[in-house]
């Protein structure tokens, strides 16, 4: 035995020793495999050369990029290129916006006065009969053909300036809710008097043309509208808008009010009185708007805020703290003693510092007391902080100017009711958002640049970034909340809220700082730094603020060209063919060649919006029978100098339809020349200059056409706006002329057949004068993805003749080998092209996260955190049944009765019937017999705040390669930078499985906050 161990031992030490040469030298020959089939550099380079040059020669020739560049250098010496005082300009714009708005409180003003001198004449009567215009039967017949009762011929006319909606600008009409008796004789004298109104509501619009809807809301319930409308019911046949409840009829009937709410939660307050005094908590609630302020205290023998977040403060009444309030009052339970003193003193205190420190509604102030039983110790509190001074209660009665409405309350004048301030009702008027921003142009601001509006509460009126709708499925939904986005929700990187503070205090003055601006429907972002000038504009509770960007954006260009210049020009280049014509000939035929590529004003792309864009027709009778083209005419020969005419857009764009004609014969001789079989395959070349002038020429006929939205309202981001320029536009001025910037448009249902198939490319036309530089256009083409595709699996390939003596790596090597993954993508990681077609568009992170991640660790690719104030995410609501309850029956049983008692209690007071009909408990109780399904939560959409990345690319890195670690195996990858353009070629190895490695997706995450963030955000005095 023993002499049998040595021998054993050196045959299994030989085995072993075996076995560990074997796996050295196939290890070894791995890597010596490895490193023979690995990526060549140098033939990823030369690939992406020929590429490059290729894809750019067909650009820039179909663009007409270096003709466009050399005419604008042509004519420099007409052009001067001014830095934009940014002070000055929103102090115009703001006096502009003023005296507009100022027209408005005019002619509510006029209503005002008709309303109550109407009344003041009309001596009421019970028996009063009259037959009114009811919106809802006006053109109904019945059985017989003959008019219904309250429903007679009403004429109606489409009318642009209204929605393109059926109108009578000659009359107005009633609506009234299905829960009032349309002849209720509060109704019929109502009506009656207000008929008066009906002059001054023609009176108002022909002196202000610019007005949208003018009303009357009476506090018996009928609304009366001009112009006339037919009123259509829901599809249950109830009309339920009541005007009573509308926002602007509470806060103009109310004024707006700081309101602190003492709810008694003692133990008497146990049972029914508790369901009472919640539900006159949550009716207080319901009557407060956007304008007011409020918090409630809970007090027993101790006092206790019901929000801590809101301790020793006010907050905006808007949508989201009501219901907040109304969840937290719910959750509140009855203990204790009643001790009303301590709330007391700490109501005031609160009110006092509210009214010394400005904040607040800076109007009414009130204390709301909900207990049981009579307070006996408050005497010594009211002699302290009330009885002394009664500014507190006192109403500064003046006229409100609510979002979009001018509204103003209506007194009765009579003698028997002036001293009760008998409310009539409240007469208004909309202010089109579209009409205000018009004052504040677009092509005085730059590229970049906008104008924003808000409130006194720091909510956005208007802003580019206010996104009031969201995708429910198929449908178009109004966000809750899309009436009170905050100032810090849009301008989020304002972390310290400086430039918040200052407008809503409605200071003068300016604010700069860097931002990350999202564009393309936040998949790609901007790095700008932004200058904030702002200013408040008087006699409104608003403010007006322009952005402008630091460099390029902050210098106006214009070009100095003349009527007579123009004309020279038009006989230069033959644009009119009429040498010996008249100016005004020439001009009618500049004019031509200017409505052709129109600046546009919105999506609508209507007359009604180019009506405003050159001259004022409208406002004086004597020029509302001339065409645009007539009233330019005759403003720039003189004949007419009293026109009301933006001298400088005319300027501009007379300029630009100058420069940029030439580019109309040079387009038009390369469709002339283009063969059947061009396989270039570019569609259509397009430009647009700052002035908001367009022109393009399809190299396709229209039913070719792979994108037929290009360039048409149905594609907002290809078109010149009022709140912004163009995505190719935008993304073109952030990198020199000559470098192009391509990109896939992104659809809704990328993925699927009718997927994008066009790239869009662009570059900037940019003039330099005495050392300043600005951006004179954008000029661009769209090319066809399938024909694209074509030439660069042609330029990614090697013949089997190549030369490969000097090449380390596999040769001859392809793009479309197997053993390789080849894409192009753009510098935010979007898929142009790949071997799978159903991956263009994607984000490379989503096919492939491995080198994606890779690509983010050597530090090619950044991720930048983006915010989303606005979003709307999906969460799980209790959709209750009767299971939960059938597992006790006297559960039930307590519940139901509870319902019942409470209800039948609040009726009771009330005495109103449509509570019980229309009350939150009603649905409660079909909740506690109905058995009929099971315990589900429901998905529904709520607002809340989001985290998503974008992702960029580093310019500066021009070439890179690495390894990916997957386990058992090493990917290879090559990335080269297209000289002249924002794309990338990268090449990886196709058989390393590196699924090991989570996709990088731009899913957004809805962010959570801590208690100390949360109470922050939520303590925002908006």
């Amino acid at each position: 035995m023993e002499k049998r161990m040595p021998q054993w031992c050196f045959k299994n030490s030989l085995r072993l020793f075996f076995i560990l040469w074997i796996i050295c030298s196939s290890r070894c020959l791995l890597y010596l495999v490895k490193a023979q089939n690995r990526i060549p550099t140098e033939t990823v380079q030369v690939w992406a050369s020929e590429f490059g040059g290729e894809l750019n020669s067909i650009v820039a020739k179909y663009s007409g990029s270096l003709l466009l560049q050399k005419k604008y250098k042509d004519v420099e010496p007409f052009i001067r290129i001014e830095e934009v005082d940014g002070v000055e300009l929103v102090m115009q714009f703001g006096e502009k916006m003023k005296e507009m708005l100022r027209r408005k409180v005019e002619a509510v003003k006029r209503l005002v006065d008709a309303a109550e001198e109407a009344d003041l004449y009309h001596k009421y009567d019970m028996n009063f009969e009259f037959d009114y215009y009811n919106s809802v039967l006006i053109n109904e017949r019945d059985k017989n053909g003959k008019y219904v009762e309250l429903g007679n011929e009403f004429i109606l006319e489409r009318n642009e300036h209204f929605n393109n909606l059926p109108v009578n600008t000659s009359l107005s009409n009633i609506q009234v809710p299905t829960n009032v008796y349309n002849k209720d004789p509060d109704i019929l004298n109502g009506a009656y008097w207000s008929e008066a109104l009906n002059t001054i509501f023609s009176e108002n619009f022909g002196q202000d043309p610019t007005l949208t809807w003018q009303y009357f809301g009476s506090s018996t319930g009928f609304f009366r509208l001009y112009p006339g409308i037919k009123w259509m019911p829901d599809e249950n046949g109830v009309i339920s808008f009541d005007c009573r409840n509308r926002g602007w009829y509470i806060q103009a009937a109310t004024s707006p009010k700081d309101i602190i709410i003492l709810f008694d939660i003692s133990g008497s307050m146990k049972g029914l009185r508790m369901t009472i005094a919640k539900h006159t908590i949550n009716t207080i609630l319901d009557t407060l708007g956007e304008n007011d302020f409020v918090n409630i205290i809970a007090y027993s023998d101790y006092i206790h805020y019901v929000e801590p977040c809101f301790e020793g403060t006010l907050v905006q009444a808007d949508r989201d703290n009501r219901e907040h309030f109304k969840l937290l009052v719910d959750k509140l339970n009855a203990k204790g003693t009643g001790v009303v003193t301590k709330a007391l003193i700490e109501a005031f205190i609160i009110l006092n510092k509210f009214n010394e420190t400005g904040q607040g509604s800076l109007c009414n102030q009130a204390i709301m007391l909900i207990t049981d039983g009579a307070v006996e110790d408050y005497e010594s509190v009211f002699e302290q902080y009330n009885w002394p001074d009664c500014k507190l209660f006192q109403s500064a009665a003046h006229s409100l100017l609510l979002m979009t409405t001018v509204a103003m309350p209506v007194f009765s004048r009579k003698n028997e009711t002036r001293a009760h301030g008998i409310l009539l009702g409240v007469v208004g008027t909309d202010v089109p958002l579209k009409e205000l921003l018009k004052l504040a142009p677009r092509y005085k601001l730059g590229v970049h640049g906008y104008a924003f509006l808000n409130t006194n509460n720091g909510y956005i009126l208007a802003h580019p970034d206010l996104r009031p709708l969201y995708k429910d499925g198929k449908k178009t939904k109004p966000k809750p909340n899309y009436n009170s986005v905050d100032i810090s929700e849009v301008e989020w990187e304002d972390t310290y809220e400086v430039l918040r503070t200052a407008m809503v205090n409605g200071e003068t003055g300016s604010f700069s700082m860097n931002v990350k601006v999202p564009v393309d429907d936040g998949k790609r972002v901007l790095f700008l730094t932004n200058d904030y000038f702002y200013t408040h504009i008087d006699d409104t509770p608003f403010s007006l603020c322009i952005v402008l960007t630091r460099g390029h954006g902050e210098s106006l260009f214009i070009g100095n060209i003349s009527v007579e210049e123009a004309t020279a020009q038009d006989h230069r280049y033959g644009l009119c063919k009429q040498k010996e014509a008249k100016i005004g000939d020439h001009l009618r035929c500049i004019w031509q060649i200017m409505e052709a590529c129109t600046p546009q004003s919105g999506p609508e792309l209507n007359s009604g919006d180019l009506k405003k864009l050159y001259c004022v027709t409208d406002i004086d009778p004597d020029h509302r029978k001339l065409s645009q083209k007539e009233a330019v005419i005759r403003y720039l020969t003189g004949q007419e100098p009293d026109l009301e005419c933006d001298e400088e857009l005319l300027q501009e764009v007379l300029f630009d339809a100058v420069v940029t004609a030439p580019i109309e014969a040079y387009w038009t001789a390369i469709a002339m020349n283009i063969s059947e079989n061009n396989k270039d395959g570019v569609e259509v070349a397009f430009l647009g200059t700052r002035a908001g002038l367009m022109r393009s020429c399809p190299f396709v006929g229209k039913e070719k056409s792979s994108n037929k939205k290009f360039f048409t309202t149905q594609d907002r981001h290809s078109i010149f706006t009022m709140d912004h320029f163009p995505l190719w536009y935008r993304r073109a001025a952030e990198h020199p002329a000559g470098h192009f910037v391509y990109y896939i448009a992104f659809e809704e249902d990328i993925g699927k057949k009718n997927r994008s198939k066009m790239v869009t490319a662009s570059t900037v036309v940019s003039v330099t004068v005495s050392k300043r530089m600005a951006i004179a256009a954008a000029v661009g083409v769209q090319i066809n993805l399938p024909l694209m595709r074509q030439k660069f699996w042609m330029a990614t390939r090697q013949s089997n003749d190549t030369d490969c003596s000097n090449i380390e790596g596999t040769c001859p090597i392809s793009c479309e080998h197997d053993a390789l993954n080849c894409f192009l993508i753009d510098n935010n990681g979007f898929i142009l092209i790949s071997k799978k077609e159903e991956e263009t568009g994607k984000l490379l992170g989503e096919v492939d996260g491995s080198v994606m991640t890779q690509l983010l660790n050597m530090g090619l690719f950044t991720e930048v955190k983006l915010y989303d104030y606005q979003a709307m995410c999906k969460g799980a609501t209790n959709h209750h049944s009767g299971s939960q309850p059938m597992l006790s029956p006297f559960y039930v049983i307590l519940a139901a009765l509870k319902w019942f008692l409470s209800n039948l209690f609040i009726f009771f007071i009330e005495f109103n019937f449509c509570d019980l009909w229309n009350g939150e408990g009603l649905v409660n109780a079909k909740t506690v017999f109905h058995f009929g399904h099971k315990h589900r939560k429901v998905e529904a959409f709520q607002p809340c705040n989001t985290e998503y990345p974008a992702f960029v690319y580093d310019d500066t890195i021009k070439e890179a390669n690495g390894f990916v670690e997957c386990g058992d195996c090493q990917k290879m990858f090559v990335v080269q930078s297209i000289e002249n353009s924002n794309l990338l070629l990268l090449v990886t190895e196709a058989y390393c499985d590196c699924s090991i490695f989570p996709p990088v997706t731009l899913e957004p995450k809805e962010v959570k906050y801590n208690i100390s963030l949360h109470c922050k955000r939520m303590r925002i005095q908006k």
